[in-house]
């Protein structure tokens, strides 16, 4: 096996670890990880796209798996899907733009809490739910989580320097 596909390999194993560490610490949470209001400690591996932007597909593996199987059915793989594709795309284009990755862990903050109106669309399709009230909570709780693990991913990444890493 030559370097490129050692390479391709690895950055296929990481992605696979991070997919089971997002399950495993949703499930861990699960009676808060999801509905109004969500406390998915799994989210704070969304900070990991900051840092290298390989890392975007296991991350979204890890929502999708999660939502296919303990969900609200097709329509939370499509929102929930959807919220975390677009906030990880929007900061993984900002890789090269922004150079500081404290900039970088914030803007991260705002798009995953500003894309909470996917999910709060769902709800309000699914449960009908009130709109604004539900997004208001989702964005709140997305914002809480991602906030509070912030600088904890900054300080990891101190020690073990996620870009290097696939």
């Amino acid at each position: 096996m030559n370097v490129v596909e050692k390479r391709r390999v690895n950055v296929v194993v990481v992605n696979g670890i991070i997919m089971a560490l997002y399950l495993a610490l949703t499930i861990l949470v699960s009676p808060v990880a999801s509905g109004a209001i969500q406390f998915r400690i799994s989210e704070s591996l969304n900070h990991l796209v900051v840092f290298n932007r390989k890392y975007l597909w296991g991350i979204f593996g890890g929502v999708i798996i999660y939502n296919a199987i303990f969900g609200m059915g097709w329509l939370d793989v499509v929102f929930g899907g959807g919220q975390t594709l677009l906030a990880l795309a929007l900061t993984a284009a900002l890789q090269n733009i922004v150079k500081n990755t404290k900039v970088r862990l914030a803007l991260n903050v705002v798009f995953f809490s500003a894309s909470m109106f996917l999910i709060a669309l769902m709800l309000n399709l699914t449960l009908q739910l009130p709109f604004w009230p539900t997004y208001g909570w989702t964005a709140l709780s997305e914002a809480i989580i991602m906030t509070i693990s912030a600088p904890i991913m900054y300080y990891i990444d101190k020690r073990l320097n996620f870009a290097k890493r696939v």
